[in-house]
């Protein structure tokens, strides 16, 4: 599709909305990717200290509190930690 859309003769107005999608598809898909990669890396330094954004282990502890919360239906959900019952 994008060699026809660089010839003379272009594409359809009908590619060009397949086009449209398949381009928005693949953003999602993309940023989708990258969010997994992001929420599941950790930030060491060069003496192996954990530097991680706060923002970045907040959204990575979110992230597992939906995970469990999804496994196990939201029932019967046990905080070990008290901090953790507040955000729910």
């Amino acid at each position: 599709m994008a060699r026809k859309a660089k010839t003379a003769d272009g594409l359809t107005e009908t590619e060009k909305i397949e086009q449209k999608e398949l381009r928005q598809q693949y953003l999602r898909s993309f940023r989708s990717s990258f969010d997994d990669i992001l929420l599941n890396s950790k930030v060491v330094d060069p003496k192996g200290n954990d530097i991680t954004p706060k923002k970045l282990v907040e959204a990575q502890k979110d992230k597992r509190r939906t995970d469990v919360k999804n496994i196990l239906g939201g029932k019967n959900v046990v905080h070990l930690h008290p901090e953790d019952a507040d955000k729910k």
